[in-house]
């Protein structure tokens, strides 16, 4: 069996993916690797980067013996993948994005991490703080200042910006018509400038993994891997 990894988003988890490993097992060696500083993972000492994790990626890979692998990201799993097969072409078949952001700027980047205070959330949104420290441990509140870390150097760096162009293998760009933190419209720029990309947007959705509807995402996902 072909084998599938399915990359979950920053703050995410791999049980986000429950939902799909029945049906896309019957199709797939199925992978749920966890990023480091996510679920009972340790937190790196030196911090987190998409390029640590596109390193742990290649590195799982590696030591699992995968070889033409199929890859679905969600947010920076997505994100991750691209990069991925922009450093690793060969031992990518193919990959198929979800709410992944691209659009990336210093400025913006700076303002989506300021979102990311363990103490705001805590006194705000409690039932999210409840959340990240079921998925993530006590460490959930250091968790969250390294992400806002990742941003902004994603926004200093973006490492796919003039790449896109060279990732020569089958992509599938979704997005949400309802996400609020990726626009359709860099969804779109992104399928344009990859050489073999399709485009879906997915209607009546949000941005978080767990409010995508399972059997609509199943949908594109069969029909772009061609599963039967």
């Amino acid at each position: 069996m072909p084998h599938l990894i399915l990359l979950h988003g920053a703050l995410g988890h791999s049980d986000l993916f429950h939902p799909y490993v029945e049906q896309l097992s019957q199709y797939f060696t199925i992978h749920t690797p966890l990023f480091s500083g996510h679920g009972s993972t340790m937190l790196p000492a030196e911090g987190i980067s998409i390029e640590k994790y596109t390193q742990e990626l290649e590195e799982y890979c590696n030591s699992n013996n995968l070889a033409d692998v199929y890859l679905f990201g969600h947010s920076m799993g997505g994100y991750v993948a691209l990069c991925y097969a922009m450093k690793t072409p060969k031992n990518v078949n193919s990959i198929i994005t979800l709410g992944t952001k691209f659009d990336w700027t210093e400025e913006q980047a700076v303002k989506e991490s300021k979102m990311l205070n363990p103490e705001v959330i805590l006194h705000k949104v409690p039932q999210y703080a409840q959340l990240l420290e079921a998925q993530h441990g006590q460490k959930w509140t250091e968790l969250l200042p390294a992400v806002a870390d990742l941003m902004v150097d994603l926004g200093k760096k973006t490492p796919l910006k003039d790449n896109l162009a060279g990732i020569n293998l089958p992509v599938q760009i979704m997005v949400g018509d309802k996400d609020n933190m990726v626009t359709i419209e860099e969804s779109i720029h992104v399928y344009r400038s990859l050489p073999h990309a399709k485009l879906a947007v997915l209607p009546d959705t949000k941005h978080p993994m767990d409010k995508v509807r399972p059997t609509l995402l199943l949908d594109i996902i069969k029909d772009f891997w061609n599963l039967s």
